[in-house]
């Protein structure tokens, strides 16, 4: 299937708010679907579908699940002329985390990743090369999840296998 976007003659020169506003109010069924469904699932969240949150929407869920920080999503909606402060893109993920859409992925360090696979699942961190990936099921066993302490429950238990590339010797 093509872009919906681009089929509506969007390129990185042109206003993609303008170019999902067309989309979403087009009588297109196919492409328009997409929109239409995006828009669904921020209500359904319980988020209002603001321009904002649609432009970012489509940068993270028009793809395959995408692991992705506040940064690397600012730097796509600029290069897709879209004017945004980097606290609004910080503000929407964190939105987006809150009403369960994406997941936030601890790294222990100092960049934060948002994944679009909110299921039960592990990830590669690659470090020096700000790249995460999701980890084969088979790849972490857990034996159990650890009793929380009274107060508390578990919610949940991320793994992140920090990776260093192998330098080849010369």
């Amino acid at each position: 299937m093509t872009d919906p976007l681009a089929a509506l003659g969007y390129n990185a020169r042109t206003d993609v708010y303008g170019a999902i506003k067309r989309l979403a109010s087009s009588g297109e069924t196919q492409s328009g679907c997409l929109v239409q469904k995006l828009k669904a699932r921020l209500i359904e969240a319980g988020l209002r579908p603001t321009q904002q949150r649609m432009l970012l929407g489509w940068l993270l869920f028009s793809r395959s699940h995408r692991h992705v920080s506040a940064e690397d999503l600012y730097d796509e909606a600029t290069r897709a002329r879209a004017h945004l402060s980097l606290a609004t893109v910080y503000n929407t993920l964190r939105q987006f985390s809150e009403a369960s859409l994406i997941r936030q992925v601890p790294t222990g360090g100092g960049k934060t990743y948002f994944d679009t696979n909110v299921g039960e699942h592990h990830h590669y961190l690659a470090e020096g090369e700000d790249r995460m990936w999701d980890a084969p099921a088979e790849a972490v066993e857990i034996a159990g999840k650890p009793v929380a302490p009274p107060g508390y429950e578990v919610v949940g238990v991320d793994v992140v296998v920090r990776l260093r590339r192998i330098e080849a010797d010369s």
